[in-house]
């Protein structure tokens, strides 16, 4: 793909009139959990600070090609799961819990990660350049924070999961949602 993007906080648009119409150019059938928190609940917890959302756009012509939103988040992550040279980067910026033998820190969780399925598919932005624009994000969050961990919660999909094993990312845990969704957790040292 020899398309360039550019990468725009939607703090940028978020009083602009041309917002909604943006937005409503988005389409994920394949997930409608991402075209729904785009839609209706990406402004209200930017606003509140609960999260960031960030646009992708193409630079040939302008059309949304995706978008991811980060926050910031504590995690609990048993030590067993770990291996020694991963125990010793989270215990720098961690609390070891003797009684259960987990760490809990905060870390950069990129909350949503979704392509723009309206385009056509020549088009579409492909997922681990998507995945890497998230990241250097949060790569210079922590040069003015600091931090260590980076992690995100996928459904229990071999796709997924093999997606998110091939951009470096490990499980941890998993969780079951309200909606009896289970979750799993994977992270990776920045």
């Amino acid at each position: 793909m020899s398309e360039k993007y550019s990468v725009v906080n939607i703090r940028a648009y978020i009083d602009n009139e041309e917002l909604n119409d943006i937005l409503m150019s988005f389409s994920c059938p394949i997930n409608h959990d991402v075209e729904k928190f785009l839609l209706h609940n990406s402004v209200n917890f930017t606003r509140k600070d609960q999260s960031v959302t960030y646009l992708v756009f193409s630079e040939d012509n302008f059309e949304l090609a995706g978008y991811f939103s980060i926050a910031v988040k504590p995690i609990s992550v048993l030590a067993s799961v770990l291996s020694n040279s991963m125990r010793r980067k989270i215990s720098r910026v961690s609390v070891l819990n003797e009684d259960t033998s987990t760490y809990t820190a905060s870390a950069y969780f990129i909350a949503q990660l979704g392509k723009n399925f309206a385009l056509p598919e020549d088009k579409r932005i492909n997922g681990s350049a998507l995945l890497n624009m998230a990241h250097d994000i949060i790569f210079h969050a922590k040069y003015f924070l600091g931090g260590v961990i980076e992690f995100l919660e996928c459904e229990d999909k071999p796709q997924l999961m093999n997606f998110y094993h091939q951009n470096g990312f490990k499980f941890f845990n998993s969780r079951i949602t309200q909606d009896n969704v289970n979750l799993n957790q994977l992270l990776r040292f920045i």
